[in-house]
């Protein structure tokens, strides 16, 4: 099964949590300091949560989370295929998890990844910078957050 990811920037992630908990009747699978997702069924949606304090409100990236690596490689070949830059990301960790993933960047400069979790992580972690423009999202990757160093990647 695939679904969305949404990973939105919160200025207070308590709070964010509460209101988010309710709002889609379900609590989150992970939290961890400047950082939660969820894994909500219906709709299916992956939320992620990233304390960005100042720029809450606003999207930090976007995402299709799948169920293999093979499927990753998969999109690989065919987002390569149909003439879209890809930038592979394959045993990074990053937002607490171990990942195989591509990055594409869309017309009007927003990220998608499409990504599958491997394992979890006891570190936020970090990854190749993989943004076009440094300066676009918080100093340098697309989930730059105050849990970790500004640049650090992920989702």
């Amino acid at each position: 099964m695939s679904r969305v990811q949404l990973a939105l920037n919160v200025d207070d992630l308590q709070k964010a949590v509460v209101f988010y908990s309710k709002l889609f009747d379900v609590e989150p699978t992970k939290v961890k300091p400047g950082y939660a997702n969820f894994a909500i069924a219906e709709p299916p949606l992956k939320l992620v949560l990233l304390e960005n304090p100042g720029k809450g409100g606003t999207i930090n990236h976007l995402g299709v989370e799948v169920e293999s690596s093979t499927k990753v490689h998969e999109e690989i070949a065919r987002l390569t295929g149909e003439g879209l830059f890809t930038d592979k990301e394959i045993g990074t960790t990053c937002c607490f998890a171990t990942q195989d993933k591509v990055w594409v960047t869309g017309p009007a400069g927003e990220k998608w990844e499409v990504y599958t979790v491997l394992a979890d992580s006891d570190t936020f972690g970090t990854s190749p910078q993989h943004l076009d423009d440094p300066a676009a999202a918080g100093g340098g990757d697309c989930c730059a957050s105050s849990v970790d160093e500004p640049g650090a990647s992920c989702c």
